[in-house]
């Protein structure tokens, strides 16, 4: 490999995202999403349920009602919910107001964003809808759904707690600055 091969690698790079729009790794990000898609669709419409009848009609319709009421109304819904929040003048009082704080709202969306996911993923076992159809398909119990789906959102939302009370202090020992240097004490002379 010579010397001017990373250069060339570089303008061909710059060349695909000139004509692309984008880095050439999102290019094959893309692809590899549409082909594991692709992969997705396919294991449905040769899926069967247990009578041989093809399940990919009754897949077709949940895809795109769930679709619908998503975009007509759980968006509108988390949308509002959002605007409250930061809208929302809080009682705590800032120590001065020369401290900067950071934005706290992504720590907030995060793990409710992700709780709610799988609340919506798996609400029939959470809420215990589907008790008796899914012990006879799978022949286990739901209870431990509920306790678990909490767990998860308790860890959630800790580790979000965590993550900003870390980022705050070194915010904070960033303003400060770095420490002097000591220098070390030397023994004295009797």
């Amino acid at each position: 490999m010579s010397a001017r091969s990373p250069s060339r690698i570089r303008a061909v790079r710059r060349r695909i995202a000139a004509y692309y729009g984008a880095d050439p790794l999102h290019l094959l990000a893309l692809i590899a999403c549409f082909a594991l898609a692709g992969y997705a669709a396919s294991r449905v419409v040769a899926a069967t349920d247990p009578r041989g009848q093809r399940i990919w009609v009754g897949f077709a319709i949940w895809f795109i009602g769930s679709a619908i009421v998503h975009d007509l109304v759980l968006f509108p819904l988390y949308a509002l919910a959002d605007v409250a929040v930061q809208r929302r003048r809080w009682a705590r009082r800032r120590p001065s107001p020369h401290v900067q704080w950071k934005p706290w709202i992504n720590y907030l969306r995060i793990p409710a964003g992700l709780s709610g996911l799988l609340l919506l993923i798996w609400f029939p076992l959470i809420l215990r809808l589907s008790g008796e159809t899914y012990r006879k398909t799978v022949g286990l119990d739901i209870s431990p759904f509920l306790g678990r789906w909490f767990l998860v959102t308790g860890v959630l939302f800790a580790g979000s707690a965590l993550a900003y009370a870390v980022r705050l202090r070194s915010a904070a020992s960033a303003r400060r600055g770095p420490r002097p240097k000591q220098r070390p004490k030397r023994p004295r002379r009797e």
